[in-house]
């Protein structure tokens, strides 16, 4: 009965690690999804070679949370397995089955417990206050707030096709400021190689191939990645620069400016 027990002991400390680290690499600005993806990969040594772990190992302090969380992990889970095939070697078929309900309850028990919204949000709160204090290089940044992303703003990948109302103008003949819209950056191929252009200039030309990284309104961006070259494409530039003056006056009397 004790592998058994201690197999369940290495699940809830790896669940813990995970949890753990999970909430660091959160701490470093990645949303929770994607921290909790992260974390969870780096552990089980699974999934990680996506263009999201490509942009978190390129962070020093991320990078050094996931070298922690694979070191732990390959150890973890080998010794795991060999717990659990040791707890059923040489015995009966009564004590194999009564090792196995026990098995049974403790995993069902562990996935309750790792499940409950109050336990998330308490051991959430312990790792940030532990973290922060043993951590100090982790920033928490929570950007979905920081940027307003749950107040009906948001940041896209926009790819310019050909036909797009974006291609062949330069940012200042574009004017999407006046349509509330941020060019944060451009992904441009340049000699078969990807290369980033952070906070381009109004000289800046869009090409098609680019894939801008765009902020603002949700609506106005999803109705950008549509509009197409043509009279078509200029009017609805028009009517999303009228909507865009209206929302930021509105914007402006709940803020309490200009009142």
């Amino acid at each position: 009965m004790i592998p058994i027990l201690t197999f369940l002991l290495i699940v809830l400390i790896s669940a813990i690690i995970v949890r753990i680290g999970a909430v660091a690499l959160e701490m470093t600005g990645l949303s929770k999804d994607v921290a909790a993806f992260q974390a969870q990969s780096a552990f089980s040594g699974v999934g990680f070679t996506t263009s999201e772990s490509e942009y978190v190992v390129s962070h020093p302090v991320r990078r050094k949370i996931i070298r922690i969380l694979m070191l732990l992990g390959s150890a973890g889970i080998t010794s795991a397995i060999a717990t659990l095939v040791l707890s059923f070697v040489g015995t009966t078929k009564e004590e194999a089955s009564s090792r196995i309900v026990v098995l049974l309850i403790g995993i069902i028990s562990l996935y309750i417990f790792f499940r409950s919204k109050f336990i998330e949000r308490l051991m959430r709160r312990a790792i940030r206050r532990i973290l922060s204090r043993l951590a100090p290089s982790l920033r928490i940044i929570d950007y979905s707030q920081l940027l307003g992303i749950t107040k009906g703003y948001s940041i896209v990948q926009i790819k310019v096709k050909k036909r797009s109302w974006l291609a062949d103008k330069t940012l200042r003949e574009l004017q999407l400021d006046k349509e509330g819209v941020l060019v944060l950056g451009i992904y441009r191929n340049v000699e078969g190689k990807k290369v980033y252009l952070g906070a381009p200039h109004g000289d800046t030309k869009i090409l098609p191939g680019d894939e801008l990284i765009l902020y603002g309104p949700e609506q106005v961006l999803m109705s950008l990645s549509k509009r197409l070259k043509g009279a078509k494409g200029e009017r609805e530039h028009i009517e999303a620069m009228e909507m865009a003056k209206a929302r930021r006056m509105q914007e402006e009397r709940e803020a309490g400016i200009g009142v």
